[in-house]
């Protein structure tokens, strides 16, 4: 019998299978398939992907290993070899990052653009660059200093995620207020006056005199431009770096002293705090104690233990040990940067206009396929009693989800709205429409998740704008998070009550909807629309479910689900018929689903999964996993559709969800998985899963070793998300050739 493979055969850790995903996203940085200004948006966005999972994952491993934790991860990982792992992979990472960013600097210049480091400033530019400092830049500028305070524990906190200078000073060096004062007075006893004692150009008094250099730290401010445009006579548009400009005139800062050295660095904190939902007692009414609890949260984040040090590489070694001891940064941690730090604002390099003609073709939005056929009389209510209508991100609008809102706001018929908020845009029509309905005297039901990470100080905000128009706003379930997508219309219609819902995989949020690929449905089926009322009716109440037709939305109920097809596509499975599974997700990491696979794999179900972030699962291993395939797309969109398809004896399943494969999903979290039950609809949703495992330029495949590697583009090209968007085109472009062409939806 041959020996069943441990755990490290058959699960790759989930941290370096994230990192591999961020590999992915440096590759499309690394890419000369893609426009200069495309390139540089993919090298920043591996900068914000990395600063999470310091904050979170990696911050977590750590807190693990203070506790002395050896606990080993499914694949056999204890968290400091976890660490040691990210490390070496993590650092390899930012090196290849920082030779891109060179490489797309030198790009920037013979498109018209170039940084120019302080050597290379001209007179005249030296001069504006000291105008503007002196004007602009110096008023604000703050400078801590740490070893007067470091013995009594109150050393100033410096910010993570900001640009800092570290400076090496002798000269003038002021132990404390109380010494200065009592050698003022002293000076002032022997004949000196103020001006003398005060005079930058006069030799500091022995008494004030620090013999050994010192270091201070100066913040650079966050409402600074990071690139300040120089006068100049050339066709090329030349910058200077705010972190160039501030070190160069950062003498103005400390008279008295002489500048040594210095250096940019940047800090990571521990942001992985958990939330308690109720910190003060066991009633969850009293929800100012979860409100609280958050904000609380968010301000301790600001003093969290540092868990990475980014520093240029050509820092003085004294500042750079000095910094990774004040700062308890283990050598691992710290990373010699060699170019531009923080490479977040490469967003900001590559909006500049002189990128116009080096960045992809706009891809607008069009009006949803199942739209378009709507007559010039028909309103909003009729058109999805007619069916459903499926709308797909962001190659099609997300203003129908928007006007839904506002319709229903405005609609005197209209007794009702209840809808999930888990994450929105920053002016929300979303919740501008919530407080409309509200005001006009809707019953409004609005379940604000404060806990979505990142998003908490917005939710409570949000919360209690909502709360002022008169929405009942609620927090959901103890110890659960919401994380599903969903929104119910209640509406009088011919003296019956008519519901009509909204269910997604993505956020309502207006400006993500245009970058990323997410899916929903408008429907109002009644099959559905029941199911989603006891949903709300769970969260908002003491109420218990009692049989769902079609939604799943618990915990525990939601991985029993998956399994249950899973199980259902192996018994509908044969020889002469092999059953067929494909999964699209973000993350697939459950090991209970992971091994269900497996088990298909070993009966004969054929599987494509496509991910677009961490996978657990090892395809391709002999008699475990030879029938799974691992795909990955990497694209102009940030792929975050969740789609479940099984082949069912040939009577297909698609399902749709809030939902990855996931632990946290399936079991900590309030998610929908719901069936799609229009024909047509499953239809367009099957060939869209074949069409992204056709994909030869954006797919990256999975081997059993852990290794993803890009597909080799032969024969006629297939980019997935080029296509998605022609065939939207295409769509309205047919209707708009026709007599009576599309009229927009209205209400009444």
């Amino acid at each position: 019998m041959a020996k069943t493979p441990d755990n490290s055969d058959r699960f790759i850790n989930r941290e370096l299978s994230w990192l591999e995903f961020n590999q992915r996203v440096l590759d499309e940085g690394l890419s000369s398939t893609n426009p200069l200004a495309e390139r540089m948006k993919f090298l920043a966005i591996v900068s914000s992907n990395l600063d999470e999972f310091f904050m979170i994952r990696v911050a977590g491993l750590m807190q693990q290993k203070k506790a002395g934790s050896r606990s080993k991860d499914r694949a056999g990982m204890t968290p400091s070899q976890q660490l040691d792992a990210i490390s070496v992979r993590a650092k390899k990472m930012v090196q290849d990052q920082s030779d891109a960013i060179e490489s797309a600097l030198k790009d920037a210049q013979k498109a018209g653009l170039t940084i120019l480091p302080p050597s290379d400033w001209s007179y005249d530019q030296q001069d504006f660059v000291y105008s503007y400092f002196r004007d602009s830049v110096l008023p604000i500028l703050t400078p801590l200093a740490f070893e007067d305070f470091s013995e009594e524990g109150l050393a100033p906190t410096i910010p993570g995620l900001q640009l800092v200078v570290a400076v090496e000073l002798t000269g003038m060096k002021k132990a404390s207020i109380a010494k200065q004062a009592s050698l003022e007075r002293k000076l002032i006893a022997e004949g000196k006056t103020l001006e003398e004692i005060y005079n930058p150009n006069a030799k500091p008094a022995e008494e004030g005199n620090s013999s050994t250099s010192h270091i201070d730290v100066v913040p650079i401010p966050k409402l600074l431009p990071r690139f300040l445009k120089l006068p100049s006579g050339k066709d090329v548009q030349e910058y200077a770096l705010i972190d160039d400009i501030i070190q160069v005139n950062i003498g103005s800062l400390f008279p008295g002293c002489n500048v040594n050295s210095s250096a940019v660095f940047r800090i990571t904190r521990d942001a992985d705090i958990r939330v308690c939902d109720n910190p003060l007692g066991t009633d969850f009414d009293e929800i100012v104690d979860l409100t609280v609890s958050i904000e609380e949260a968010v301000v301790e984040r600001r003093s969290r233990n540092a868990v990475r040090l980014e520093i240029s590489s050509t820092a003085p070694a004294n500042i750079r040990s000095w910094l990774a001891k004040t700062l308890n940064v283990q050598d691992e941690f710290v990373f010699d940067v060699d170019g531009l730090l923080d490479a977040k604002s490469l967003f900001t390099l590559s909006g500049m206009s002189v990128f116009d003609n080096y960045r992809d073709p706009d891809w607008e939005p069009q009006i949803p396929r199942d739209l378009l056929d709507a007559s010039e009389n028909q309103d909003m209510w009729e058109t999805i009693r007619h069916k459903d209508i499926l709308l797909s991100l962001p190659y099609e609008k997300f203003d129908p989800v928007v006007q839904f809102l506002e319709r229903a706001a405005q609609d005197p018929d209209v007794l009702a709205i209840k809808q999930t908020l888990y994450r929105t845009s920053g002016k929300s029509p979303i919740v501008k429409a919530l407080e409309t309905a509200a005001l006009n005297g809707k019953e409004v039901t609005v379940l604000v998740e404060l806990r979505a990470r990142f998003d908490e100080s917005q939710n409570v905000q949000w919360a209690r704008r909502l709360e002022n128009a008169g929405c009942n706003v609620i927090y959901g379930i103890v110890g659960l998070k919401t994380h599903a997508k969903a929104l119910l219309v209640v509406r009088r219609e011919n003296g019956r009550i008519r519901r009509y819902a909204h269910l997604a995989t993505g956020n309502y949020n207006d400006k993500t909807a245009k970058i990323y690929s997410d899916l929903g449905i408008l429907t109002a089926d009644p099959g559905i629309v029941s199911d989603l009322a006891a949903f709300f009716n769970i969260l908002s109440g003491d109420s218990e479910t009692v049989g769902w037709k079609y939604l799943t939305v618990e915990p525990h109920l939601l991985r029993q689900r998956i399994l249950d097809l899973i199980q259902q596509e192996i018994d509908q499975s044969s020889h002469a018929q092999p059953g067929h599974i494909m999964l699209k997700c973000n993350s697939l990491e459950h090991p209970d689903i992971i091994e269900a696979l497996y088990n298909a794999s070993q009966k004969g179900v054929k599987i494509d999964i496509n991910v677009r972030g961490i996978c657990c699962l090892k395809p391709g291993v002999k008699k475990l996993s030879e029938n799974i395939r691992v795909s990955s797309i990497v694209g102009r969109y940030l792929e975050h559709a969740r789609i479940y398809y099984f082949k069912n004896g040939g009577h297909p399943e698609v399902f749709l969800s809030s939902a990855d494969l996931m632990v946290r999903n399936l079991e900590t979290r309030m998610e929908t998985i719901f069936p799609v039950l229009d024909d047509k609809i499953r239809v367009r949703l099957i060939e869209m899963l074949k069409l992204y495992f056709s994909d030869n330029q954006k797919r990256h495949t999975l081997d059993k070793n852990g290794v993803w590697k890009r597909v080799n583009p032969t024969g006629e090209p297939v980019c997935a998300q080029e296509i998605l968007h022609n065939q939207a085109v295409q769509a309205v472009e047919s209707v708009m050739l026709k007599p009576g062409k599309y009229i927009p939806i209205k209400g009444k």
